[in-house]
């Protein structure tokens, strides 16, 4: 096994990896803390590490300084019994020279895969010198327990799917200063062509057949490596049966009870407490999120239906049958998603008189927010429904200003001392500020 590392360790850094597109999000190293990025498989966060890597080389840091491992690779796979330690013991085999001396930058990807790596990440910290940079797709690994068994020595930040300004980047369309017709025709064209492909950055430019073969091939990894393999599930085909049919129903209201029947129905067994389990791995995985809604009483918050949400609304799309996922929905959700990569407080808000509003944001400054979501407000019916459920809330939560995001609309609409704004969806995603 030692052989095996020594020989993984060298061939990366003979290799020159592909950096991609550069990021928006800003990780910023601390002394003696591991920097941890977690997200989704697929988005991104080994590239970003190779990013971090090429940063190392301009300021001119060795590449036997730095030190490489994916744990997704299976020649790794004899690590969970032979034990992390013969990670350092290979590398300082190769460079003893460097022991106690250099600095030593250690990339290891994918980490969670292996159990037991919080101790001898915790103990690589305290006897070497070294700086440790980690990604997972495992929301776990911002737990206190993690935290606690790493002794306060990590620093957690979430990587997503391109945002729509990424994208753009990715297609070298400039978004900097004021909107010229031509700018803000390209952007808009843009927008159309994230709409169809999500965020994932290995499926920008390909046909729409390839791209959601790879779509489904994410979405299988996902169950079956993230939640079936990870927690030792007794019934795959219920976990697969259960992820189906949410995104299926993307942005829909769902109650524990209403999912237990469902699977029932086709014939599973699973319990409601398995069926609550199943939900909190969706989560952990950054595959599918639960959004509660807003009130004081957690338990009232608890027993009232929740709504769903998934990670890419181009995800949704290949793998959702098409039967009841609609535009308005996937709209709805590409906003929870813009909104989720910035501020993890997100509800649904229910007026006492029973309207809707999609989402109330509390932002780390702990500011409110009101946003709801309509395809088009052109219709006079829908339009007066949203105005007075805003409105409604608007008064409610004390606040003088809301957002309606639409597919193409935008206006201004005063309402007394309170201001309702309309605007585009890609106006919108612009106008949010970097994660």
């Amino acid at each position: 096994m030692l052989e095996t590392i020594k020989s993984i360790i060298l061939d990366f850094q003979e290799s020159e990896p592909e950096t991609g597109v550069p990021r928006h999000l800003r990780i910023e190293t601390l002394p003696g803390k591991a920097t941890v990025c977690i997200g989704v498989r697929r988005s991104g966060k080994s590239t970003y590490m190779y990013q971090q890597m090429q940063g190392l080389l301009a300021v001119g840091v060795s590449r036997r300084n730095i030190l490489y491992l994916n744990f997704f690779d299976d020649r790794l796979h004899k690590l969970q019994y032979d034990g992390l330690g013969l990670i350092i013991e290979a590398y300082f085999s190769i460079y003893p020279e460097k022991k106690n001396s250099e600095t030593v930058y250690c990339f290891f990807d994918e980490i969670q895969a292996v159990a037991g790596w919080e101790p001898f990440v915790d103990r690589l910290m305290r006897t070497e010198k070294c700086q440790v940079f980690i990604t997972g797709s495992s929301a776990r690994m911002l737990s206190k327990e993690v935290a606690t068994q790493m002794r306060g020595r990590a620093v957690a930040w979430e990587m997503f799917p391109f945002s729509f300004r990424e994208y753009l980047d990715c297609k070298r369309i400039a978004t900097g200063g004021s909107f010229s017709t031509k700018k803000r025709l390209l952007v808009q064209k843009g927008f159309e062509e994230f709409w169809e492909t999500g965020g994932f950055p290995e499926v920008s430019g390909l046909n729409r057949n390839l791209r959601i073969k790879v779509h489904q091939e994410y979405f299988n990894a996902i169950l079956f490596r993230d939640l079936v393999e990870r927690h030792d599930v007794s019934h795959p085909r219920a976990v697969s049966d259960l992820a189906h049919w949410l995104a299926d129903n993307i942005a829909s209201l769902y109650t524990l009870n209403s999912l237990t029947g469902y699977l029932k129905a086709l014939g599973h067994k699973a319990p409601k407490s398995s069926v609550s389990d199943y939900l909190e791995w969706f989560e952990d995985a950054y595959f599918l999120f639960t959004v509660r809604l807003f009130d004081a009483s957690l338990s009232r918050s608890n027993a009232n239906p929740k709504k769903i949400y998934c990670i890419d609304h181009g995800l949704v799309r290949s793998v959702a049958s098409g039967i009841l996922t609609n535009s308005g929905h996937l709209l709805e959700n590409l906003v929870f998603t813009a909104l989720r990569r910035l501020c993890p407080e997100i509800f649904y808000y229910r007026t006492r008189s029973g309207r809707e509003v999609d989402f109330i944001v509390q932002w780390p400054d702990r500011s409110r927010q009101l946003i709801q979501v309509c395809e088009s407000m052109a219709e006079p019916q829908t339009r007066k429904r949203e105005l007075a459920a805003m409105n409604e809330a608007l008064q409610e939560m004390g606040l003088t200003s809301g957002r309606i995001v639409t597919r193409s609309e935008e206006e201004q609409i005063a309402t007394g001392a309170r201001t309702i704004e309309v605007m585009p969806i890609w106006r919108f995603l612009l106008d949010l500020p970097e994660q």
